[in-house]
């Protein structure tokens, strides 16, 4: 009897934790959906922050064969409301880049904390979430790894043709490399298979050649 009670109470702690999950990720696409701006997908019409997060989402499903509720949550809340805050709020150049980074990693962390408080999970695991979400602990912390190798992955994926079209070759290879030193070695096995075109993919050669 004793034995029955206890594994009723882990399936009963098991399916809160899940209800609670699930709570989280819906308030968080809820604010995706609120960015104004629009991308078309497939002939459908979708939130680019909503859409981007679901980029992340499918990177992380790629990544590792099963994520943690937790891991899950931070990767899906790191592009949080950043439309609210364009970066051209800050000063130009590197100085104002770094600022305008670290600030919306903040913001994000601390929003998709809150969320994750009113969804009903305790304050240990929705600031673990925040502090993934800021980047801490970056190659120490598997959770933070994989936050860091979604948001690359999406980059590389989705808006590094465009960029490398608008940034000088040079400082382009210098980018490339620096966001290759923070990616997994998965992660970078996987954006090796990327299809890019010949342009883009002699700037990541030249990158990973020097």
């Amino acid at each position: 009897m004793e034995a029955t009670v206890d594994n009723a109470l882990e399936e009963e702690n098991i399916m809160s934790a899940s209800s609670a999950y699930q709570r989280a990720l819906d308030a968080l696409d809820t604010l995706h959906a609120e960015d104004p701006r629009r991308v078309e997908v497939e002939g459908q019409s979708l939130p680019k922050e909503l859409w981007h997060a679901g980029r992340m989402s499918a990177w992380l499903e790629r990544l590792e064969a099963s994520p943690d509720e937790l891991v899950r949550l931070a990767v899906r809340g790191q592009h949080l409301q950043r439309w609210q805050i364009p970066r051209d709020a800050y000063p130009e150049g590197r100085v104002g880049y770094l600022t305008w980074r670290r600030d919306q990693g903040q913001r994000a962390g601390e929003t998709t904390a809150t969320l994750m408080r009113e969804a009903g999970f305790d304050e240990e695991d929705a600031e673990r979430v925040a502090r993934m979400i800021r980047k801490q602990g970056l190659g120490r912390d598997a959770g933070t790894q994989a936050v860091e190798d979604c948001a690359c992955l999406v980059f590389l994926e989705n808006y590094f043709a465009d960029f490398s079209r608008q940034v000088e070759r040079d400082h382009l290879i210098r980018i490339v490399r620096k966001t290759w030193g923070k990616m997994s070695p998965q992660a970078r096995e996987l954006a090796l298979g990327l299809p890019m075109s010949d342009e883009a993919r002699e700037i990541v050669e030249a990158a990973l050649r020097t």
